[in-house]
């Protein structure tokens, strides 16, 4: 079962990592605004958290309330989720 204390902690992993894609990849402080960072953000959880586990990734960094750990996999995960957007994009675009 899903806790809403477990729904707070996705929305603020994943804003924390969509914003930090955002300012890495657009060069702005805005990134792609606060609700694209933030779903850019909770995709690049699932993506990363998934590749982390199926790989028994661990950084040894600790566990807290939320974990460094879950935001580099979010951060990382949602680099994978914006090169796969555009890739496609790219892909559609030359059709």
């Amino acid at each position: 079962n899903v806790t809403v204390s477990q729904i707070i902690v996705w929305l603020i992993v994943g804003a924390l990592a969509g914003a930090l894609t955002g300012i890495v990849v657009k060069g702005t402080k805005v990134g792609f605004g606060r609700f694209a960072n933030l779903g850019i953000g909770l995709v690049g959880a699932l993506i990363g958290g998934s590749i982390f586990r199926a790989f028994n990734i661990d950084l040894g960094l600790g566990d807290l309330a939320i974990s460094f750990q879950d935001l580099v996999a979010a951060f990382l995960g949602s680099l994978v989720f914006l090169s796969l957007v555009w890739l496609i994009q790219k892909k559609l675009t030359k059709s």
